[in-house]
């Protein structure tokens, strides 16, 4: 008598996320985790998926999102699911949903997670329930938002918190990692928190560190003080004792072309003896909101999303300046609130930052702009396509495991990131000839080729071209010490 499972897929080259070679072997799900790995012969299963000629992979980890509201407004996380992705990371650069406690809308960068009641999660349990009522097609893991932490306990931002203030924002915190978020994000380059000196942040990631929470940075300075950045993350995380990752990693501005080589180096020499990590996207591009400094610093720059004009969205400020009869400084401030794509990094620093072996792979899509950048949808089939395949920049195994066994490794995701017996069954099937980004600048929403099928907790939410409308994801509480 035959062995029967859920499902099967047969006969795929499967990366076990570790970064070795593929290997020909069937997988056998049953449930929600990998059941076998290896020839299954006369074995059956209520769904078949034929994988030949296509790779299996574990699904990937995008490691830098502002999802944290798309979760609950749009979720079958299409954005995502069309590009492989079965795990985001949300509450990035000092913004999260939760903990709040608001007594109005926050200031930027708050609004990269677009618009909504602020105080409707007071706690991050709050926020996990609301998720896990909503079920989404991806699993998801919560950082807490340094400035969130700040709007709540401080009635001046521009200024360090006192130690009264500290206080309440390791107590939340601490609350926080007990509702199972897995770490804290600072967005020192931001204005909510700009104003916190290091001993502030040294006297949250204490906390982390106890915990076994991860700390994550958006840094105080991408451009001329990116050297300086670094420093003062390493800081952290050796006087902390906590694990920290560098996000998107960059070297912003013209004048900074080629810096990655030092900053790399910097960061290399420290990863010697610290638990230090990093992420990147795969273009010379950023995006964020609409910000005087950028404008300057940027060869080009498209509007993403205006309220006081939101008929530019998409359009070249340079162009919106000479209707106008304005320089585009003048015209980033008639934008405002506004958000914008800045052409302002080196592709040669990009490629750099990509090889470099520790690098993880986030895409930092922000999915409430209206003319958004291409990363939110096209990340991950870009660098398995474009910088691994066409370019030999990294080798596919090695970009899955970027993708996959890396990630789950640094955010402590227990059973994720893997293809063996006992690990969760999120799967991206994919073919390593076809495989590419199709989102531009000029057509940001285009979902990628080449992604066959995923798989989310055994149950396939993205087969050959569209969302199939299960929504089988998990919130992933951290794992307690």
């Amino acid at each position: 008598m035959s062995i029967r499972y859920d499902v099967i897929l047969r006969g795929g080259e499967v990366f076990d996320g570790s970064g070795a070679a593929g290997q020909r072997a069937d997988i056998a799900i049953a449930g929600e985790r990998i059941v076998a790995v290896g020839p299954l012969g006369s074995a059956t299963a209520e769904t078949e998926i034929d994988a030949t000629n296509l790779a299996v992979a574990p699904g990937f980890i995008d490691v830098h999102t502002h999802d944290d509201q798309a979760l609950l407004i749009a979720p079958d996380m299409a954005p995502k699911t069309s590009q492989g992705v079965t795990t985001v990371v949300v509450g990035n650069c000092g913004v999260s949903l939760s903990p709040a406690g608001f007594a109005k809308a926050p200031p930027p960068p708050f609004d990269l997670l677009g618009d909504g009641d602020w105080r409707r999660f007071p706690r991050v349990a709050d926020y996990m329930t609301a998720v896990e009522k909503t079920r989404p097609a991806v699993n998801a893991a919560v950082l807490v938002g340094h400035a969130t932490l700040r709007v709540h306990a401080m009635d001046r931002l521009d200024l360090a918190a006192t130690g009264a203030e500290i206080d309440t924002m390791r107590a939340r915190l601490r609350d926080a990692l007990d509702d199972g978020a897995i770490g804290m994000s600072t967005g020192l380059a931001y204005a909510p928190a700009s104003a916190a000196p290091t001993d502030e942040v040294v006297a949250l990631a204490d906390v982390l560190a106890a915990e076994g929470g991860i700390y994550t940075t958006h840094m105080r300075d991408e451009h001329d003080g990116v050297e300086t950045s670094i420093d003062e993350t390493i800081a952290i995380a050796k006087r902390s004792g906590a694990r920290a990752v560098i996000s998107h990693h960059k070297c912003g501005g013209i004048k900074n072309f080629g810096r990655s080589v030092q900053t790399l180096a910097r960061i290399r020499e420290a990863q010697q003896t610290l638990p230090l990590g990093l992420d990147a996207y795969p273009y010379a591009a950023a995006s964020t909101i609409l910000q005087e400094r950028l404008v300057r610093t940027s060869s080009r720059v498209l509007i993403s999303w205006s309220k006081s004009h939101p008929e530019c969205a998409g359009r070249e400020l340079a162009d919106i300046a000479r209707d106008w009869g304005v320089d585009p400084v003048d015209a980033a401030k008639r934008l405002q609130p506004a958000g914008g794509i800045f052409f302002m990094m080196d592709e040669g620093d990009v490629r750099r930052i990509l090889a470099y072996p520790e690098t993880m792979i986030g895409s930092d899509g922000l999915p409430h702009d209206r003319h958004p950048h291409p990363r939110l949808w096209g990340t991950f089939p870009r660098v398995l396509g474009h910088y691994a395949r066409d370019l030999g920049i990294l080798t596919l195994p090695d970009a899955i495991r970027r993708m996959t066994g890396l990630p789950a490794s640094r955010f402590g995701l227990v059973d994720r990131g893997a293809i063996r017996v006992g690990a969760f069954a999120d799967l991206t099937v994919f073919s390593p000839e076809t495989v590419i980004d199709r989102a531009s600048f000029e057509e940001p929403t285009r979902p990628a080729s080449g992604i066959e099928h995923v798989l989310v907790n055994g149950r396939t939410v993205w087969r050959r071209g569209a969302s199939t409308g299960e929504r089988p994801g998990h919130v992933l509480r951290r794992t307690r010490r």
